[in-house]
């Protein structure tokens, strides 16, 4: 129905057919959040949420209009030529288009101008990467209509060059890889930029939106900035050579995944509190996140690993290995102590936000936590199946936590459909 709906809206507001209609799926910021850029790896969820383009070729002049902003009476129409490239900033939507004709661009390729209409079912600023998916499936389109013969990986990359090197939004790579690639993938952030798409787990996710907008820009700066000056206090103390070495004076140069809690602590302890906490979520939530991968993919977990990581008792720990679908429960355990971690180590929950990750688990969810930049958007939660998924949600919903949710089920990557 989406391809029918972006077809029938282009024709309308074109007076003339596609040549084609492109789409790429939103994300759930899964595992690892607040890590892809410092080079450590992150597991998204690309879902049945998504993004579509239509689009043809055009003479001399891009045009770009957007159904969604049309729906909310706002200005939802971008033209412009390539003689005029330019950004016109405040926070117009147009932006992306021309960061990825301007991204196209600097890789030496010749974009012909084109129409396009956007119809997009990821809502904005809500955690499920709405740019991302936006800019590859508009990147899938360019490539397709040109001839380019890209890849998803560099679909991908070409989505995150116009995001972060000419809009300078402070982003990772999560949200484009994500949208490439779809399923449950895990995303190594550091060159090549390796992905691996993960055996999928059984359960539906619950997609609640806490209707409290944020911007990514205003979060990500702060958090960095607080780790390179907990960095540069670090690199002024007398602190061994093996650990110096793995260090850097900014948070991107750090070898994060060698360094283990135990040898660094002391050093920490030295630190303002802000930068103790930002480096201690780092280390503690890539940890859980191998426990994690470990277990999705059907790996043995230790078990005074999984006390250890999660601080589980053993009583905990013994209730935990001996459900029938402790595959999922014990995943739900790590998503749950990410959200704690991301509260009270990043500080980008919000009282309402842990208050509706306790109730959804309260309720009969595995685990849940915030998915994205944070103080604000969604929270996630994996749930047994569609059933219980939808009663959760009717009771969320019928109290008053948020204002909006989805069941989503896990869906592939960005895709062409002709």
């Amino acid at each position: 129905m989406s391809i029918d709906a972006v077809t029938r809206e282009f024709r309308e507001f074109f007076n003339d057919k596609p040549t084609l209609v492109t789409s790429a799926p939103g994300r759930l910021d899964f595992l690892n959040t607040h890590q892809d850029y410092k080079g450590l790896p992150v597991v998204a969820v690309g879902i049945n949420l998504r993004t579509y383009i239509a689009i043809s070729k055009s003479q001399g002049e891009f045009t770009v209009a957007s159904g969604n902003l049309r729906d909310d009476n706002v200005e939802y129409v971008d033209k412009f030529s390539l003689g005029e490239l330019k950004l016109l900033g405040g926070k117009w939507f147009g932006d992306y288009v021309r960061a990825l004709v301007m991204a196209f661009i600097k890789r030496g390729y010749s974009v012909n101008s084109f129409r396009a209409w956007i119809r997009s079912n990821v809502p904005i600023a809500s955690g499920l990467g709405s740019s991302g998916t936006l800019l590859v499936a508009l990147a899938s389109a360019i490539n397709a209509i040109n001839g380019f013969n890209l890849d998803r990986k560099n679909m991908a990359e070409i989505a995150y060059e116009a995001e972060h090197d000419v809009m300078n939004i402070p982003c990772g790579r999560l949200d484009q890889y994500a949208a490439a690639f779809g399923n449950i993938v895990v995303i190594e952030t550091k060159p090549p930029y390796n992905v691996e798409v993960l055996p999928r787990l059984n359960g539906v996710f619950l997609v609640v939106d806490t209707g409290i907008r944020h911007s990514t820009a205003d979060i990500h700066p702060k958090r960095q900035q607080e780790i390179d000056e907990g960095l540069r206090k670090l690199l002024s103390m007398d602190i061994p050579g093996n650990l110096r070495r793995k260090l850097g004076a900014h948070y991107w140069e750090v070898r994060w995944d060698e360094i283990r809690e135990g040898e660094i602590s002391q050093f920490i302890e030295e630190l303002d509190n802000a930068s103790k906490r930002r480096i201690l979520y780092t280390l503690r939530a890539n940890e859980s996140t191998k426990l994690a991968l470990s277990v999705i993919r059907g790996g043995n977990v230790d078990i005074k690993d999984l006390a250890s990581t999660l601080n589980l008792s053993s009583a905990e720990v013994d209730s935990l290995i001996s459900r029938y679908d402790w595959r999922e429960a014990m995943i739900g355990k790590v998503m749950t102590y990410q959200h704690k971690l991301l509260s009270e180590y990043y500080d980008v929950s919000l009282p309402v936000i842990d208050e509706l990750v306790n109730f959804l688990v309260s309720e009969g969810a595995y685990g849940a936590k915030l998915s994205g930049a944070g103080l604000g958007g969604s929270v996630i939660a994996l749930v047994r199946d569609e059933t219980t998924a939808r009663e959760i949600l009717s009771k969320v919903l019928s109290r008053g936590l948020a204002p909006r949710g989805w069941v989503v089920s896990i869906d592939n990557g960005v895709m062409v459909h002709g």
